[in-house]
């Protein structure tokens, strides 16, 4: 496709300004800056460039995604800005989300620690977020809980966006409109996000990452596509600069263009934040002691690989969902 640029404005930018990172894969599939992630084990999923698929053009990243944790797989990017990061991906899936815990975005976040992740996937069939270290869900799997987010349609690409602030806010977004209970931070009233907020949380994100992990049987098919990564909202309409990158000099000469906005990385800069891959659940990391406190209400409390609390607050009891998780009810 014929680009037509024009210099606008030249402008000296500090070092590791952040410039806008957009894909629509109708270059091809770039696996030095969209690279497979596919921590501690891989069995069954897969990657790869559908040139037959896609929400514009005709190109599109194609996941399946098997069964099982080890049939994991993602793709994605560690050039993430620093403080609000903001995401915006077109998305199909096969198969609804159902009552299994299962990923389709994951984020490395090292305030979490080593390895441990931001996760953003489904479970009881609505789209939710989960924070590894102490497995917390938002919204609530409550009843109300699940009752103020939404599942993710199938058969056709849908507009998700999300936004992850430094000070630990979190909103979303499925084709535009706000889900309610998928929005946390500091002002924000969510009655039903009493599991995320029982502990402080300002993320520091170092990736970025699309695809499908499940914790039960689950397998799925999803494309992504029009993917933007910035720090402010483009919306679903939405600009979409075709390419991008992270600028690393302490002062380089940037051109705005007319359609497309197009930033220069030298070669010879890297980032080095590559997680040390070690075992990976959806578990808390820490092993509950015999005098640990009791799970709270609807928080997970059994199931297959499950070391954290087995016994509920007073008034519940913790009843078998499936194999892989148990909840205080």
């Amino acid at each position: 496709m014929l680009r037509q640029t024009a210099l606008l404005a030249v402008a000296l930018l500090p070092a590791f300004s952040f410039a806008q990172i957009s894909e629509d894969f109708e270059g091809g599939w770039d696996q030095s800056k969209w690279s497979i992630y596919a921590p501690d084990c891989s069995q069954g999923g897969s990657v790869s460039l559908d040139t037959s698929t896609g929400h514009s053009g005709s190109n599109s990243i194609k996941i399946s995604g098997a069964g099982g944790y080890c049939g994991h797989i993602f793709v994605g990017t560690k050039q993430v800005p620093a403080g609000d990061v903001y995401v915006r991906a077109w998305v199909k899936a096969s198969n609804a989300l159902t009552n299994s815990h299962v990923t389709f975005i994951t984020m490395p976040d090292s305030s979490l620690g080593t390895n441990k992740h931001l996760r953003i996937g489904g479970q009881n069939s609505i789209l939710m977020y989960n924070r590894e270290t102490d497995d917390a869900t938002l919204p609530d799997l409550s009843p109300q809980g699940v009752g103020t987010s939404t599942g993710l349609p199938t058969g056709s690409f849908q507009c998700f966006e999300y936004h992850i602030g430094s000070d630990g806010t979190i909103e979303t977004w499925l084709n535009g409109d706000a889900i309610a209970g998928l929005t946390v931070g500091p002002g924000i009233s969510n009655p039903n996000a009493q599991q995320w907020t029982r502990s402080s949380y300002s993320p520091k994100l170092t990736g970025i990452y699309f695809g499908w992990e499940s914790y039960g049987g689950d397998a799925n098919t999803l494309w992504y596509d029009d993917i933007v990564i910035g720090s402010s909202r483009v919306g679903c309409s939405g600009s979409q600069p075709t390419t991008t990158a992270r600028t690393t000099t302490t002062a380089i000469r940037t051109t705005t263009v007319v359609t497309t906005t197009r930033t220069t990385t030298p070669a010879t800069t890297t980032r080095t934040t590559t997680p040390v891959t070690t075992p990976r659940t959806t578990t808390s990391a820490t092993t509950t002691t015999a005098n640990s406190p009791a799970q709270s209400q609807w928080g997970q409390c059994g199931g297959v690989g499950w070391t954290g609390p087995t016994t509920c607050v007073s008034g519940t009891t913790c009843k078998e969902l499936n194999p892989y998780y148990s909840q205080c009810l």
